[in-house]
């Protein structure tokens, strides 16, 4: 039986759990979701995530939400190559640090640039708000410049490089409707070339948000 992914389009933390599952080469059944049409308050799924968010991964009788530990579950279940996570017990570590460094920083400065920008009517922006969130995105990625050891954030093309990504290609599309957002002064020479790597991954084409193109 394939595995069902619940996502929502342009979420970072459905997309990378859908990054994991092609990376892998897993067949799965793509389940998209939709706030206008009240999909999360539905019972049924509901009765899958209580706390009405994506991504949900059922496999068979299982049911799982919380990306980090979806893509946790999809490393050890599926745990031969292309690997997600590195077979070494130290490095493994140290990449599954790194995604909780890039949830609780990175990805919180872009939380609070969502809310400021994605979920505040344009006439009510707070120009101060943004600029703190993207600030604090600045200055997070500035450590991640620096920490880099290749061509990807912890070597080779792992969950950490799935992780971070998504968060940064929704600060660009947010750059879209406000101005100077996504300008590249965000991200330092190492940083923007990485991400210039995993725009043109085909993995990274073919899971790219519906809505986005």
């Amino acid at each position: 039986m394939a595995l069902t992914l619940y996502y929502l389009s342009g979420s970072p933390y459905a997309w990378r759990v859908w990054l994991s599952l092609e990376h892998k080469g897993i067949n799965y059944d793509l389940k998209p979701l939709s706030f206008d049409g009240g999909d999360f308050d539905k019972p049924e799924f509901v009765a899958f995530n209580p706390r009405r968010r994506v991504p949900v991964l059922v496999d068979g009788d299982f049911v799982l939400y919380e990306s980090a530990a979806i893509v946790e579950y999809i490393a050890d279940k599926w745990p031969g190559e292309p690997r997600l996570l590195s077979a070494d017990l130290r490095q493994r570590a140290i990449q599954r640090r790194m995604i909780r460094e890039v949830d609780q920083y990175a990805g919180d400065a872009v939380e609070r640039l969502v809310r400021a920008v994605l979920f505040t009517p344009t006439e009510k922006w707070s120009e101060e708000k943004i600029e703190a969130a993207r600030a604090a995105l600045k200055k997070e990625l500035a450590i991640w410049e620096t920490t880099m050891i290749g061509d990807y954030l912890a070597g080779d093309l792992s969950a950490v490089d799935f992780t971070l990504y998504p968060y940064l290609a929704l600060v660009e599309r947010m750059g879209q409707r406000k101005s100077g957002l996504a300008h590249p002064d965000l991200m330092g020479a190492k940083l923007t070339n990485w991400a210039q790597r995993m725009r043109a991954l085909p993995l990274m084409q073919k899971t790219w948000p519906p809505h986005w193109k």
